[in-house]
């Protein structure tokens, strides 16, 4: 399966280390868990962002993508300077950004 655009989006501006592109990718409302660390809204995105993908100078590739009851579940590889290792994403989609994105 192709990876849909916003979650490339969300790839490619997290490996440029583009926090604005980053943040443009969710939407205004967009719920964020990182195992179980809940985030709410582009505010709490930012901080999360800071926190644990591009404050910490994550590099992600997509393994595999597959689409099941409108969300989207990706396997990722994660090398940076702090999660390291694959782990699972799973973003639902509202148009061309991210409403939800949940870590685990």
């Amino acid at each position: 399966m192709t990876t849909p655009d916003p979650i490339r989006r969300f790839v490619e501006a997290t490996n440029a280390g583009d926090t604005e592109a980053f943040l443009d990718t969710f939407t205004e409302k967009a719920f964020l868990s990182d195992w179980g660390r809940d985030f709410h809204g582009r505010d709490g995105v930012a901080r999360w962002n800071q926190s644990d993908n591009i404050g910490v100078q994550s590099n992600l590739r997509i393994v595999h993508v597959a689409e099941r009851d409108g969300v989207y579940h990706a396997r990722v590889a994660v090398t940076g300077n702090g999660f390291n290792g694959e782990g699972d994403m799973a973003f639902t989609l509202d148009g061309d950004r991210i409403a939800s994105l949940v870590i685990s």
